[in-house]
Order: C-alpha cells, then structure tokens, then sequence
C-alpha cells in the first residue's frame, strides 16, 4: 500500500468566510448547541493538565529594560486557544490572536484572529483561515443558544453594557431568537460610542422602534428582558461594571461573556439560576491564577462563582452546565420567574467547531486559495 506524502491547505480570507457563511447566525446558533451537548458530556479537549484550560497567554510586564518589547495595557496579550472536538466534527485546531485596545484608534479591532484546523490523527493542518468573524459569531452564538432555551418567549426589551463589536454580533444573535424585540437601551463609557452604536441599530434593526442612549448599567438592565453586558479592560473588580440583583427584571436573561461584578448576597440567595458554558473551565482558571481568580485573572462572572464554590460558600450544584439544560438533564430555572445569569467564558472547541463548518461550506463552493505545505517532507 502507498499513500501521498503531500499536504495542502485551504487558505480561507475573510470575504470567503462571509462567502462561506460564517455570518449565518442561525446556523452558527445550531452548531453552538452541538457544541456544548458534546462539552457537557465530555467529547472534548483543550489544553493543561485537567483539558479545560482556555488557552495559553503571553503578557507583559509594566516595564522593561528592553526597548523593543511592549509593556502592559488594557487588552494587550496573545493568546492560542486549542482544542480537540469528537462528535461529528472530529477536528483539532487552535485561534491564535493578539490583543490591543489600541488597535481601535488605527481603525483595527481590539484582537485580531487567525485560526488554523488539523487532522487529528496525522496531525497535518488543512486549513487556515481569518478568524475575527468567525470568533465574532461564535462568541454570540452561544449565548445565541442558551437564549432560545431560556430568555423569556415574547421578550421586548434588551438593554446592551458595552457597545462595541461583541454587542453588534449579540443583537444579531438575539434579534433572530427573539424576533419580538422592539426595545433597545444602549450604555457604554463614553456616550459619543452608544450614540454610534444607536445609529448602527438605527441602520441594522428596524424592528426597534425605541432605541435608548443611557447614562448607567442601572438604566439598561431595570425592566429589560434580555441584558448583555460585553465590557472588556483592566484586571480587578474595580473596574468591571456593576450590576445589582434588585436591578433585574423577574425571568429576565442575561449573557455575560466579559467583565463583570456583583453582590455575593444575591448570588448566594438563589433568587437567579446561575448557569455556565462549562464549569470545567473556570474550575481549571482557578487552578491556573492565584486566588480569588474573578481578581487576578478574568472578570467573568463564572469566575466569582468558582471563588465562592472555592471558599465553601456556594454550593457547586448550584451552577449547572447550559449544555445540561439543552440536553434536557439539568433544570433551566427552578421556578417560572427566576432569571438567568449565563456565564460565557469562550473555548476553543467553539472556534474549532465553526471554523470547519465553514471551512466545509467553502470546499462545496469551491472557495478560498489552495496552498502546499510540501509534497514530501525533507525530514521525516
């Protein structure tokens, strides 16, 4: 028997990515829903030692004796996120991006992505592609996912912390599973950014017939269905944005994939369902960062409940897996007018997962840019 030596690649930029589909939210919603049924039970790996590590992370110090290298500042990192996904998707890969809030002022995005995809038996990569679309898309898919489980049937409402990219590809995303929205309020930092946000939903959404600039968190959480805080910046809970329990309308749904603070009385009160993309990772950050991690780590909320879990004073029960509820094992609210805090930390079987389901669309239409790695190895 013989076999070819030669390895080819798809190169994939990102007008074939939008060729190839990687904006369809709703199909993105349904593979991000395999995802996290196959995450729930296991299927997966990604990188440390217990395979839930989020990736692996370059910073920088706040000096340095070498004039070359760039120093600490919000955002600034690199990162691989890698994994391994079974199912019927039976890929391994890896985003690799860098990160700058910088960046913004040139007209660039914060972080700029690339993904590569490989047989996870030979190992051999087999396509390359942009991958700040697709991370986008992803990124509001699952929240996408978890709110056509459990953001309330005929929700109105949406108030958005944050208005930035994230946010954009969030209302996309909420906007097809609850198509009865026709209210949005919009708070950011600087007021000049939520008026540009407004403009775009002005331009994007004509179903919303009021659209609010407003002042505080306050305002854009009281009397909102659906809340989606994507605020990213500085380590420390001093500078995440604050939300207070009684703030949150009854049955309401809020996606949290980014900085985010709150009260431990009603965290611990069991007045809101507090529901994960997976435990397992934030379990595996608390193991990686000193203690408490939700301070010297990440701001997610998923974090603060690993440190409370961590401390003894909340139960691990209490939080459950959102791939659990989708599967139909676990609850999702425990009584009809509970909210749900929906943690979103990001893996990197998402990406891996979306990226060769585009990739698979490109290949049906004959899209992207065919490169040769070798055709023999000069070593072997």
């Amino acid at each position: 028997m013989t076999s070819s030596t030669r390895i080819d690649m798809l190169y994939l930029n990102e007008p074939d990515m939008i060729a190839a589909g990687v904006t369809d939210i709703n199909a993105c919603i349904d593979v991000m829903e395999e995802v996290l049924v196959l995450v729930a039970k296991g299927a997966y790996r990604m990188a440390g030692n217990t395979a839930n590590s989020h990736g692996a992370m370059i910073t920088f110090p706040e000096s340095s004796p070498f004039p070359e290298m760039p120093t600490d500042a919000a955002d600034r990192r690199f990162m691989a996120m890698d994994a391994y996904l079974g199912g019927r998707f039976d890929v391994a890969g890896v985003k690799w991006y860098g990160s700058n809030i910088d960046n913004r002022e040139q007209g660039l995005p914060r972080s700029i992505h690339l993904i590569v995809l490989n047989d996870p038996t030979t190992g051999a990569p087999f396509a390359i592609m942009s991958g700040n679309l697709e991370s986008a898309y992803r990124t509001a898919a699952v929240p996408g996912a978890a709110a056509r489980k459990l953001a309330p049937e005929h929700a109105e409402s949406i108030g958005l912390i944050g208005p930035g990219a994230m946010n954009k590809s969030a209302l996309d995303t909420f906007v097809k599973v609850r198509p009865s929205l026709t209210t949005v309020r919009i708070q950011g930092r600087r007021r000049v950014t939520s008026e540009r946000f407004a403009d775009f939903v002005r331009e994007n959404f004509p179903q919303f017939t009021t659209i609010e600039v407003v002042d505080t968190a306050e305002e854009a959480v009281r009397d909102s269905d659906i809340v989606s805080v994507a605020v990213t910046g500085l380590v420390g809970s001093e500078n995440y944005p604050y939300i207070n329990g009684d703030w949150i309308k009854p049955g309401a749904f809020l996606s949290l994939p980014a900085n985010l603070k709150m009260d431990k009385d009603y965290t611990l009160s069991g007045k809101a369902r507090l529901v994960a993309d997976a435990k397992a990772i934030y379990e595996a950050w608390a193991e990686e960062y000193p203690a408490p991690s939700h301070e010297t780590a990440f701001g997610m909320i998923g974090l603060y409940w690993q440190d409370l879990i961590d401390l003894g004073e909340l139960d691990e029960a209490r939080v459950v897996n959102i791939g659990d509820v989708l599967e139909g094992t676990a609850e999702g609210r425990e009584f009809p007018e509970q909210p749900v805090l929906f943690s979103v930390g990001g893996m990197g079987v998402e990406d891996v997962a979306w990226g060769k389901t585009v990739y698979e669309n490109a290949c049906k239409q004959g899209l992207g840019t065919k490169l040769n790695l070798w055709d023999a190895p000069h070593l072997a």
